[in-house]
């Protein structure tokens, strides 16, 4: 028995030794080439997958990480837990420990899935007040499995061991938790059920805010709320580092995963189908960006998930929607990810299956181009969080297009991280404000030491609305009406030599919010706003007269300049698409940063997007390696996206780049045929021709 208890001791000091000296370079997700297939399994499964099957098809889709269920809602392993509901499809087999053990003797990475937003209704009976519970006293309940309470002990307690469970029986890679956090609506039936009022929340938002009651309405304007955002976020980071602290000190080389930054090594995120048309086809590359820029020091993963809707997931999106999505995971830098329901044989929709293969085994073989890059951007523009929704959603994408479209790069950092990247912020020449309505103070004022060191900023629609002072410093400009119906104004184009994109027009129209604001601040006052007029037959219309106030204003500060367009320019665009107001956005970008367009100069539609960045071999020779081996020129061919519909895209041909460099290459080749690329080198550009573009390819230069 001394024996044994000497034995254990050694090994969890060699455990504890093990965790701290390790480096974080050597983790092995720090590699960033991951190829993920999660297979989302349904109950019913659990009795009939097979490891060998599973291995098999990991294998000849060259995948090198698997996700898959271990526990949580159920047990997909005979659990000793009488918490821990047992899948009745896996009651008496270790199948998972299998499926474990046989991807790690074909080097396929295993990271399990936990999902501890519900539980089933035999531990709701037993434990109801573990529960969710709305303010009208409802459950939040899906079939037999109902939402717990993030503050009550299945999740303060249960949960940390259930995982520790899991860990001590499979020797795992990686945990990947669903759903964590704060439930206020049931998503699979599209239900809001408001905050949680169970008893567990209650008490422990009355000891944070010292004696406040928990709110039953989110209303960002009320001060009890923003009380309770800020609970949230604390409560949320406390129980992510205790399972940090866990998985940690059991082994330093599991990855933790989930969809926030705070004590996770691997972000993850998800391109989803949309529901609300307009489409956006550039989700992966939406998602990617933001969060590669906004926390440089952690992995992403973006999942290309195969279902239309919660409701329909036997049906998957488009195979040339997969493919768009799977490239621009690459470009952007981002490894592969896919997420299915069920393994891969008998699945009900396998469409998709010829364009994941080639994918995944392209970047397989091209793995040392893909995964360290640095940005070669001027421009970054303002994320309205990790996940925007509603209009500051529409002009944060409606701005991205425009971008996209005129081949200019341009990086993301999400709102939330200006600060925390002050120096990384005050390096571009321009920073896009796309509805950012509200920042840290610590955030505004990174913006204006960034202005005061020669950063230009253009702000659009009610960018800093609740900072006046902001405003009137930066921009020059006060509000005196933010919302204001726009449709049936029109804009006049009045200075030509800022606004050379407008031959033979002499007024724009107007549609969504035109903010009234005194832009008497600024040095430059342009766009003037023309009254409705009278609307009807056209006998009698007209009396489009001047009111007096400007959709654009331009401050000059001493190395830099403010514009401001108190409009919503970006969602315009977005909805419509109509040129004339994408191009206000690129000549003003002409006037205040006219090198930006040199950065990429090409004759290719705009409908290719193009994404260029400087990179470093993703080789072990090349891990410590901070200096450049050459740039990577993405193309990512969208010419067969309708507007609502994904197609086979159009074959490109005689494609022309003229790319801006410090360095010139020795050698330009392209990783999709493999072929040598045509450049020539002058002036400090290289300049590329590629015969054809079908769907995807990277031209690869190296500086020698």
């Amino acid at each position: 028995m001394k024996k044994i208890t000497v034995l254990i001791c050694i090994c969890l000091c060699a455990a504890s030794l093990f965790a701290q000296t390790v480096k974080k370079e050597d983790f092995w997700w720090k590699k960033n080439n991951l190829r993920v297939i999660q297979m989302n399994l349904p109950a019913y499964e659990g009795a009939t997958i097979h490891a060998d099957s599973i291995v098999a098809d990991l294998e000849k889709y060259s995948a090198n990480t698997l996700l898959i269920n271990a526990g949580g809602i159920m047990a997909f392993y005979p659990t000793k837990l009488d918490f821990h509901y047992q899948n009745p499809y896996s009651t008496d087999n270790y199948i998972l420990g299998d499926v474990i053990r046989k991807c790690h003797e074909k080097n396929i990475r295993v990271i399990v899935r936990f999902d501890f937003s519900r539980v089933h209704e035999s531990i709701f009976k037993a434990h109801p007040d573990w529960c969710y519970i709305s303010p009208k006293g409802e459950r939040i309940i899906n079939t037999d499995m109902y939402v717990v309470s993030i503050n009550a002990p299945y999740v303060q307690e249960k949960a940390f061991k259930i995982i520790e469970e899991v860990i001590s029986l499979f020797p795992v890679d990686g945990i990947f938790l669903n759903m964590p956090g704060y439930q206020v609506n049931n998503p699979y039936e599209g239900k809001y059920h408001g905050i949680d009022q169970n008893d567990y929340d209650k008490k422990r938002f009355t000891a944070f805010s010292g004696g406040m009651k928990l709110p039953t309405e989110e209303n960002k304007a009320d001060t009890l709320f923003q009380k309770y955002l800020e609970f949230k976020k604390q409560t949320v980071e406390d129980w992510s580092e205790r399972l940090h602290k866990l998985v940690k000190s059991r082994n330093s080389q599991i990855a933790i995963c989930t969809y926030s930054d705070k004590f996770v090594d691997i972000i993850r995120h998800e391109s989803q189908s949309m529901t609300t048309l307009p489409y956006w086809p550039y989700t992966a590359s939406d998602n990617v960006a933001n969060a590669v820029n906004s926390f440089p020091e952690h992995i992403i993963s973006n999942a290309s998930i195969q279902q239309i809707s919660f409701q329909s997931r036997y049906n998957a999106v488009e195979p040339q929607e997969v493919q768009i999505r799977l490239y621009e995971n690459i470009a952007n830098g981002s490894g592969l990810d896919l997420s299915m329901m069920g393994d891969m044989r008998g699945y009900e929709d396998e469409r998709n299956y010829d364009v994941i293969r080639t994918v995944y085994a392209f970047h397989k073989k091209n793995e040392p181009y893909f995964g360290k890059y640095q940005s070669v951007a001027k421009i970054a523009v303002i994320a309205p969080g990790a996940w925007p929704s509603g209009e500051p959603m529409q002009e944060y994408r409606g701005i991205q297009l425009m971008l996209k479209e005129a081949h200019i790069p341009f990086d993301i950092i999400e709102d939330g991280q200006i600060a925390h990247l002050a120096e990384k912020v005050k390096n571009y020449k321009l920073l896009i404000l796309p509805e950012i309505t509200y920042l840290k103070p610590e955030s505004l004022e990174t913006l204006k030491q960034a202005s005061r060191q020669g950063t230009h900023l253009i702000a659009t629609s009610r960018s800093l609305f609740d900072s006046p002072e902001t405003l009137q410093e930066l921009f020059g400009a006060k509000i005196e009406k933010k919302d204001n119906d726009g449709a049936g104004n029109y804009l006049v184009p009045d200075d030509r030599r800022i606004f050379k994109r407008f031959p033979g027009q002499k007024m724009l129209f107007w549609k969504f919010n035109l903010g009234l604001y005194d832009l008497k601040g600024a040095d430059q006052q342009l766009l003037p706003i023309l009254a409705k007029g009278r609307p009807g037959p056209p006998e009698i219309i007209g009396g489009h007269d001047l009111t007096g106030y400007h959709a654009m204003g331009i401050k000059n500060h001493g190395k830099s300049k403010a514009v401001i367009f108190p409009v919503n320019l970006g969602k315009l665009y977005y909805v419509h698409g109509y040129q004339e107001h994408k191009n206000l956005l690129l000549d003003a970008i002409d006037y205040i940063l006219p090198e930006a367009k040199e950065t990429i100069q090409t004759n290719a539609p705009a409908r290719v997007e193009v994404i260029v960045k400087e990179f470093v071999k993703n080789t072990d020779a090349s891990r410590e390696k901070k200096t450049s081996d050459g740039m990577i020129l993405h193309l990512v061919n969208l010419t067969g996206f309708s507007g609502n519909t994904y197609f086979e895209p159009l074959p490109l041909y005689h494609l022309e780049f003229r790319i801006k460099s410090e360095k010139m290459p020795k050698k330009v080749f392209a990783l999709a045929n493999g072929r040598a690329v045509k450049f020539q080198t002058k002036d400090g550009f290289i300049h590329l021709e590629l015969d054809k573009l079908e769907g995807f390819e990277g031209i690869v230069m190296e500086w020698n």
